[in-house]
């Protein structure tokens, strides 16, 4: 029996941030913000709206038209920035969400973690015979973690907050999720980080003094020497190993869901499988949140009816560390 994605769903607070916002703050100017870095507006969530509560809301559509109690496993692989350091998120949306069945656990891969969660939630649903539904949860605040006074990372300006969701189940009438393919480069490790916080640099009057609590890359120019000329490369591979591993090409694809990257990036990586920019959902109107762009777009593109009984979509991410991931999905498009 196949194991697929069964609904889709996601939640974005009321704020915007636009590019000529951003380009106040970041003095770069607002047609370079919207045509380079591929960005018209983005959402922040309020002081009242934490990742968890994020996910929350974003799972809240699916668990209105699916039985709360009929979820077995929830699963969070959203943001690491979250409500509280050292603590899981995942019984608190379990708890909040009503799923009294299902036991909660995370997994973190920062941006690279959807198609890595689904390649989870489909092996555990294909080991255990037991379990039937899994709920696959996210939340993102990394809007918060962008110091615009450091020239070194404020050029992440893209991050943004939300929540996405999906159901995962065997039988599903939806979607097939297929195969999945996974590469991993540690030697960009050290790149980037937030320095103060951990056990190497715990917080202290001293790290907030010198703003160490938001994230930092270490030497912007050696890791672009470094990473320019792999990351598209990786990304070509991990989308051609999960679709060859399913029985597709390249050519087979209907849309790819990439997370966000700068415009000329995405162009790159199109060119790259030969592909026109419509067979791809780009968030210009979102940003970057963290591992849940390419799980939004996959919502968008459902909505939007961009996809079709047959279709094939590849959801495809990267994060930093580097690990780089793609799962393929065929689209059956029934919904219950």
């Amino acid at each position: 029996m196949n194991i697929g994605i069964e609904a889709t769903s996601t939640y974005f607070p009321n704020e915007i941030e636009t590019a000529a916002v951003l380009a106040e703050k970041t003095g770069i100017p607002e047609n370079v913000i919207i045509d380079k870095f591929g960005l018209y507006q983005k959402h922040v969530a309020d002081d009242t709206m934490h990742a968890s509560d994020l996910a929350i809301a974003a799972a809240r559509p699916i668990l209105a038209k699916v039985d709360p109690l009929s979820i077995d496993v929830v699963i969070y692989f959203g943001s690491p920035h979250k409500d509280y350091h050292v603590w899981s998120s995942a019984p608190k949306i379990q708890y909040e969400l009503g799923t009294k069945n299902a036991y909660a656990f995370e997994i973190m891969n920062v941006s690279s973690c959807f198609p890595i969660a689904l390649k989870v939630a489909k092996d555990m649903l294909k080991s255990d015979q037991s379990i039937h539904n899994i709920l696959l949860v996210g939340g993102c605040k990394e809007s918060q973690i962008i110091d615009y006074d450091n020239p070194r990372s404020r050029f992440m300006f893209n991050f943004a907050d939300g929540g996405s969701a999906v159901l995962v189940k065997r039988g599903a009438k939806m979607s097939d999720i297929l195969e999945s393919a996974i590469t991993t480069d540690g030697s960009f490790h050290d790149d980037v980080r937030i320095p103060a916080g951990g056990s190497k640099r715990f917080a202290s009057f001293e790290t907030v003094e010198k703003r160490e609590h938001y994230i930092d890359v270490v030497d912007p120019a050696g890791m672009k020497a470094r990473l320019d000329p792999l990351s598209i490369p990786y990304f070509t591979e991990v989308i051609r190993k999960s679709l060859k591993k399913s029985g597709f090409t390249p050519e087979d694809i209907k849309i790819l869901l990439p997370l966000h990257t700068k415009r000329s990036m995405f162009r790159e990586l199109l060119q790259s499988l030969n592909l026109p920019e419509e067979k791809a959902l780009y968030l210009d109107h979102h940003g970057h949140m963290s591992a849940l762009d390419p799980c939004i777009g996959l919502h968008f593109a459902s909505e939007q009816g961009k996809l079709e009984p047959g279709d094939i979509a590849v959801t495809v991410s990267a994060g930093t560390g580097y690990t780089w991931a793609a799962t393929v999905i065929e689209w059956k498009g029934e919904k219950t």
